[in-house]
């Protein structure tokens, strides 16, 4: 069973429960997940991965949090090229810009965005979390 890394920023627990749910479609599609805060991970355990699943939500004015996942996503910038990545995180006010600009990041350096970036607004509701489990579902085939 493959390991997956869901790599996350999250300051009021809404995208942890995203990242959770990303967990969990992972298991059901057959791989094992490894959920962890972008704190305690290295930018370099992914170097090595085919796939994987970044969340953040979105900060200031549509951006990706600045003191550890901004750093974390910079690094991967250098070796995303040809990797399958998922992007997912919650958001309060605008339209969900920070992810648009979040995946043509990502593909700009080459990477596969899964899906586009699944987004809620605030806390996830059932509909967000279940978006959350079929994107794993879909990094896990």
């Amino acid at each position: 069973m493959k390991d997956i890394y869901v790599i996350y920023w999250s300051g009021t627990g809404n995208t942890e429960a995203m990242a959770k749910a990303v967990g969990e479609g992972i298991e059901s599609g057959g791989a094992h997940p490894v959920v962890m805060e972008v704190g305690s991970a290295d930018p370099q355990m992914l170097s090595d991965a085919s796939v994987f699943a970044l969340g953040c939500p979105a900060m200031g004015s549509e951006e990706l949090e600045e003191g550890e996942m901004e750093p974390f996503v910079s690094a991967l910038e250098e070796f995303v090229s040809g990797k399958t990545v998922g992007l997912f995180g919650s958001y309060d006010w605008g339209d969900g810009e920070w992810m648009r600009i979040w995946a043509k990041r990502m593909e700009d350096a080459g990477a596969k965005v899964a899906g586009q970036g699944v987004t809620a607004n605030n806390a996830p509701d059932e509909e967000a979390l279940g978006a959350c489990r079929e994107l794993g579902e879909k990094l896990a085939q």
